[in-house]
């Protein structure tokens, strides 16, 4: 009774709320993680009041619409701490097929050789050897003899591999020298002393036409809002673009006048990190002084992100420990550590800079070495201000030393984690790494145990569909990972001692993010004066067998109490 009064106490000089939502299972993520009965939505899309159906029903009027849950469950709307929705138009000119064997990938290209002219270029992108069952790259001489007369760029982010004719074109011959300044390496054969084909870390110089169409401007907003509408299908109202584009930002503004951005958008534009420092200070300062810096639930710029090392599943994250030879990654240097792309003197400025105007810094950081570059730079910053009030962040951190746990709880640094990785690459990563240094891998219990506030992300780089993009962007997928801590064509467990209970991986979807992405404050969780981000669900993920987790089908999706989606 005392609860019905203090609701009908705090709403007696409101307007009757506009739908009630009532006999579900409401899991409101709040503080206390609290289960409840019944919520109510204002007219202004906010939440008017949660508690049992008695309470809230108790605040209807002859206006408000009521919705019976039938004892379905209802969550706060998920959120993706990383992606790239430049991914919408990677099928734009032909669809790409799964590939899951070398032998799939000379298939795909000879198919691409037929569709093109003798000379023009084929492009091969984000297809991760880490996921091939062979476990390496394609060869010089397999790329050869499927395209002689095309040349080929198989390129998995930082690292590429060239058939002969791309490596003439772009002049990497065993006379090549890599440009000063750049932390990139081309491999050369220890026998010959000629190229093998693979790049790391080198953005390629490869000049040739290509029969590709180009999309148009409206082509590339099409394709963006069939993506965002497939987010919100799996349960996603919020989404990081990470390394993004004040042009990106002008897209997202007239989606957002014409009502059809049906996500919130937090926007973290690249900086061209080794440029020289005036040019790198100006393309800050333009960041700094955009009016979308300023707080706004549904569209803002929360900081800028560089890239600091390499990738994991390339073989070129930087580690603090060697790599160990493989022919998988293409690696013949015992003491090979991976590539630094930045110098501690200038990542401190970065830092320095961004943090000063109180915007989030984030940087690629995959290995533990950089990691802990990163973390050590903000410690030196934060005598100066505060790296905790910026929201300072670490993108990707897939390898963490228990030191730098230890300082980012202390500083009050975030994580933008990928838990995506472990389950499609865990099983690689184990047998290059071995057992006991995967103990470094994704450590999410240290991390949660020492109240590091952790992200979860997917890092979705290509093609729409939830689990046929690269990476998936499917955020029940994610949470069965880091639940469960499965990678596929595995048999063991990655280190299950660093999972997560269920609670917290919906946390690292909802609590977490909001306070990752700035916006904690309107969403994450439901309570009272929050945006009524919601989704409907067909089970309910606390208590369903954890192998069907995955499985769950979203049935309707909310967006500050507007229904963004709805299961046919």
């Amino acid at each position: 009774m005392q609860h019905l009064l203090a609701f009908l106490l705090a709403t007696s000089l409101q307007s009757a709320p506009s739908i009630i939502l009532h006999h579900g299972k409401v899991i409101t993520v709040d503080q206390a993680f609290r289960i409840v009965e019944a919520i109510a939505i204002d007219s202004d899309g906010r939440i008017a009041a949660v508690g049992t159906n008695d309470e809230v029903l108790a605040l209807k009027a002859d206006s408000t619409q009521l919705l019976d849950l039938a004892g379905k469950t209802l969550l706060p709307g998920l959120m993706d701490s990383h992606v790239h929705p430049g991914a919408a138009m990677t099928e734009f000119d032909h669809e790409i097929p799964t590939m899951e064997t070398i032998a799939d990938v000379l298939v795909y290209i000879a198919a691409r050789v037929k569709a093109s002219k003798p000379g023009e270029l084929i492009s091969v992108r984000q297809i991760f050897i880490t996921r091939l069952e062979e476990k390496r790259y394609p060869t010089r001489a397999e790329l050869d003899r499927i395209a002689p007369n095309n040349p080929i760029v198989f390129s998995t982010g930082p690292d590429s591999m060239l058939n002969s004719l791309a490596l003439k074109l772009g002049g990497y011959s065993r006379d090549f020298k890599v440009p000063e300044g750049s932390a990139g390496k081309m491999e050369v054969d220890s026998a010959t002393g000629e190229p093998t084909g693979l790049l790391r870390s080198l953005s390629h110089n490869v000049k040739a036409p290509t029969s590709a169409k180009s999309p148009t401007a409206e082509d590339t907003y099409r394709r963006t809002v069939e993506l965002f509408r497939d987010y919100n299908a799996v349960g996603l109202t919020t989404v990081a673009d990470r390394d993004s584009s004040l042009k990106s930002v002008e897209n997202y503004e007239k989606m957002l006048a014409k009502g059809d951005l049906t996500v919130r958008m937090r926007v973290s534009p690249g900086i061209a990190s080794m440029s020289l420092w005036p040019a790198c200070e100006k393309a800050i300062d333009e960041v700094v002084q955009h009016p979308r810096t300023q707080p706004d639930p549904m569209l803002q710029i929360i900081g800028t992100k560089v890239y600091l090392d390499g990738g994991m599943l390339t073989g070129s994250a930087w580690m603090i420990q060697p790599w160990g030879i493989s022919e998988a990654y293409g690696i013949s240097d015992p003491q090979y550590h991976g590539v630094q792309k930045i110098t501690a003197d200038r990542l401190k400025q970065l830092v320095e800079k961004v943090t000063a105007a109180g915007l989030q810094f984030t940087a690629h950081s995959v290995g533990d070495a950089a990691v802990q570059l990163l973390i050590d730079t903000y410690e030196d910053v934060n005598q100066r201000h505060s790296v905790r009030a910026a929201r300072s962040s670490v993108t990707h951190c897939n390898f963490m030393h228990p030191d730098s746990i230890a300082k980012a709880a202390k500083l009050g640094v975030c994580i933008d984690l990928q838990p995506i990785w472990l389950h499609m690459d865990g099983r690689t990563l184990t047998h290059h790494f071995g057992d006991e240094r995967m103990t470094r891998f994704q450590p999410l219990r240290a991390c949660f145990d020492q109240k590091v506030i952790v992200g979860g992300g997917s890092d979705h780089m290509q093609k729409i569909g939830s689990f046929r993009s690269i990476n998936p962007y499917n955020p029940w997928l994610g949470m069965w990972t880091a639940i469960t801590r499965k990678a596929r064509k595995l048999d063991n467990h990655v280190h299950l001692e660093n999972a997560l209970t269920r609670a917290e991986a919906l946390r690292l979807y909802t609590t977490n993010n909001a306070f990752l992405l700035k916006n904690e404050q309107h969403t994450g969780s439901l309570e009272t004066g929050k945006l009524a981000d919601m989704i409907l669900v067909d089970r309910d993920p606390l208590t369903c067998p954890i192998d069907d987790l995955v499985q769950t089908q979203v049935l309707k999706t909310w967006l500050g109490g507007k229904v963004v989606f709805e299961k046919k």
